[in-house]
């Protein structure tokens, strides 16, 4: 397996990783750590992946089926929630989000007894999704991190003039997360500040990460890449005892 270590001032007891398209079993075009059971890849094969993952980092992740929503689940591995975040204080279990160009963003706070994962589109991002996730950690604003894993980059995420419109009526700051494309009428944008920006306005300023481009990183899978295509993981959870790092 190869996979990305979150470079964020996290507490010992927490760990995190993003996987990449390595050290799986599926074919391509999943090829080959795919971990997304929707996409039409070989359900054993997304099973033998996962497995790998689980038994590597000795963790139980709480798999989603998100919906670009806000709903915030409370992580078990034994139910596949209908939501785009969860939290958990249970050690062992992993909270995880699965993207091909969304953001995925990772959050504990500093005491490290809580974590969550929220996936991020710019519907959830707009509709609250990061709000709602921070809310479920019970704690202060500036007893929180923050982690932005591997998403599209700005040069890459062209939009309309009516997501631009979502983000700027919500919050006029959101404007410079914006400019104009090559494409009249159209823009690019930022999705990595458009979070700093909305954490930000909640009081969240230890925020890490940011700079990837899945679309022009062929590590990770990426839709507006290649529409058919699998999905990597970012993951966090509280380590057990005797766990693995």
């Amino acid at each position: 397996m190869n996979w990305l270590t979150p470079d964020w001032p996290a507490p010992a007891s927490v760990k995190a990783c993003v996987t990449t398209r390595e050290g799986g079993v599926s074919e391509a075009p999943f090829d080959t750590l795919n971990l997304g059971d929707h996409v039409d890849d070989r359900p054993q094969d997304v099973a033998e992946n996962r497995r790998r993952l689980t038994d590597h980092f000795s963790i139980r992740p709480a798999w989603l089926q998100q919906v670009h929503g806000i709903a915030v689940a409370h992580a078990d591995p034994a139910v596949v929630a209908t939501a785009d975040a969860s939290w958990t204080a249970t050690p062992g279990i992993a909270c995880a989000a699965m993207t091909a160009d969304c953001l995925p963003a990772l959050f504990c706070d500093r005491a490290g007894t809580r974590v969550a994962a929220a996936h991020a589109g710019w519907r959830g991002l707009a509709a609250g999704v990061l709000e709602a996730t921070l809310d479920t950690l019970g704690t202060a604003p500036d007893d929180v991190l923050v982690w932005l894993g591997p998403a599209i980059g700005p040069q890459a995420f062209e939009v309309g003039p009516e997501v631009r419109e979502v983000f700027v009526d919500q919050l006029p700051a959101a404007a410079a997360a914006f400019v104009p494309s090559q494409n009249a009428g159209k823009f690019m944008a930022d999705i990595y500040l458009l979070a700093r920006l909305r954490l930000a306005e909640r009081g969240v300023t230890a925020v890490y990460g940011g700079g990837f481009c899945t679309v022009s990183d062929p590590r990770f899978f990426s839709y507006r890449r290649a529409s058919r295509t699998g999905r990597f993981a970012s993951l966090v959870w509280l380590e057990a005892p005797g766990g693995a790092v």
